[in-house]
């Protein structure tokens, strides 16, 4: 854990409401006297940002599941390096919108292997999680929808199809299983309000406890 607990990540299925969430505890945060950087993956460095512009627009076979784990974890590398680890130095809270179990999800389960080449790529180059994530569990016909109705570039993975958003759902539930010490499943099919005060509670609740940790 780092110090302070301040590493917060949210993951979910394309749809789920994680980015919208995300940005309502930044900002409660904020308000509270917190000093907070909201971050995103791919992403959130300059080098990240063209790296995501490859992975996330273009068909779906515009990368193997294999390179495709090679440009997440460089682009999760640089982003480590020059956002997230001298925020946490800084003694801030870092808020970030998917982190390494996203590719665990999208890459490692496309294929023999795939996840403990994640992992091992994980291992060698990141070596850090986050101290708390929030995982909005989300139907994957109601957030495919939700995804496909925002009609952006970034829908590479969107049409991948609802099949694959099944197997990202039940994936990121038997990771929240096997790591509930750090991921909490919130319900992400309600109003975001009600989402947004489960969220509050819980990261409250988080950082009370690391603060007397």
């Amino acid at each position: 854990m780092t110090a302070g607990g301040g590493f917060i990540s949210f993951e979910g299925i394309d749809g789920s409401g994680k980015s919208t969430q995300a940005r309502l505890l930044a900002d409660a945060l904020r308000k509270g006297g917190q000093d907070v950087l909201l971050t995103r993956e791919p992403g959130g460095s300059a080098g990240a940002e063209e790296i995501r512009k490859l992975v996330l627009e273009g068909p779906p076979d515009r990368w193997s599941p294999e390179t495709e784990i090679l440009l997440f974890t460089a682009a999760r590398r640089d982003h480590l390096e020059r956002t997230i680890r001298p925020a946490l130095d800084a003694g801030r809270i870092v808020i970030c919108d998917r982190f390494a179990d996203s590719t665990r999800m999208y890459q490692g389960l496309r294929g023999a292997g795939l996840r403990l080449m994640v992992d091992s790529l994980h291992d060698l180059m990141i070596g850090q999680e986050p101290d708390l994530t929030l995982l909005i569990d989300m139907d994957p016909t109601t957030g495919l929808a939700r995804a496909l109705g925002r009609q952006g570039a970034e829908e590479r993975f969107e049409s991948f199809g609802q099949q694959m958003q099944e197997q990202m759902r039940a994936g990121f539930l038997a990771l929240a299983r096997d790591n509930s010490d750090r991921i909490r499943v919130i319900d992400g099919a309600r109003a975001p309000e009600e989402v947004a005060a489960d969220v509050a509670r819980i990261v409250a609740d988080h950082l009370a406890r690391a603060t007397v940790a």
